[in-house]
């Protein structure tokens, strides 16, 4: 995880390897950016502009994935689609990578225990698994779809707006999704004696707090970026009618 007291802060003239070689998370972001690799002596500035990406998004991201708190800045309505795609890629890491592979090591440690608790593991597990998807779908399915929509409203690409919803509505579905991770992560470290080879469950917790790391921040992208620019389209829709 990211050391707080050593944070630094990103900026624009930084060699994207190097900020690399100093946090190895900048390589899910870049995968969420689609941004690939190799990267050769670029800096940020010039990675962004190559790919027609927001400097100030991409820093404000960055910042947040090296430990920094979140910088508030009154972003523009084009730089939504970018920040819909992000955090679509990252609902596909959640869902096709990280998900399951956390789900696999369940699988390994019940094989080698006949104890009840791994019955309790493997519930609490199947529980939070059922708890996310409905969230990430919800979000990607009507939510996305919806800003997308109300994006291209205001951008006179579209005269209507199909979806009877409101980012209201968003917020009051947007619980909070990390708890339950912080709670399993307990059962693990403090409280579950199971019959386990120690490095499964080591690559079970490494993927947990990873999984945890990425979540914390795309949940702060939402409620910090994305729902403001949502409410300020929506009441400029409002004052256009």
């Amino acid at each position: 995880m990211i050391n707080h007291s050593n944070y630094k802060y990103i900026t624009s003239d930084m060699k994207m390897s190097d900020v690399i070689f100093d946090n190895p998370y900048f390589i899910l972001m870049l995968e969420h950016f689609e941004i690939e690799l190799t990267l050769q002596e670029k800096t940020i500035k010039q990675i962004c502009n190559e790919k027609k990406i927001d400097i100030d998004l991409l820093l404000t991201f960055a910042n947040l994935y090296n430990g920094g708190q979140f910088k508030e800045i009154n972003y523009s309505f084009d730089i939504v689609p970018t920040i819909v795609n992000y955090l679509q890629k990252s609902h596909d890491y959640y869902l096709k990578e990280k998900l399951p592979k956390i789900q696999f090591y369940i699988q390994e440690l019940y094989k080698i225990n006949e104890k009840s608790e791994i019955f309790l593991l493997e519930k609490f597990f199947s529980e939070y698994l059922n708890e996310i998807t409905e969230h990430l779908n919800f979000e990607s399915n009507v939510v996305y779809p919806y800003v997308i929509n109300l994006f291209n409203m205001i951008s006179n690409k579209n005269n209507s707006l199909k979806e009877n919803f409101s980012v209201i509505n968003y917020k009051e579905h947007h619980n909070d999704i990390e708890d339950k991770l912080a709670d399993f992560k307990n059962l693990l470290i403090k409280y579950l004696s199971l019959n386990d080879e120690q490095n499964i469950r080591r690559k079970l917790l490494f993927n947990l707090f990873e999984l945890e790391f990425d979540l914390n921040i795309h949940t702060m992208i939402e409620d910090s970026i994305l729902i403001p620019i949502v409410e300020r389209m929506e009441q400029s829709k409002e004052n256009s009618l």
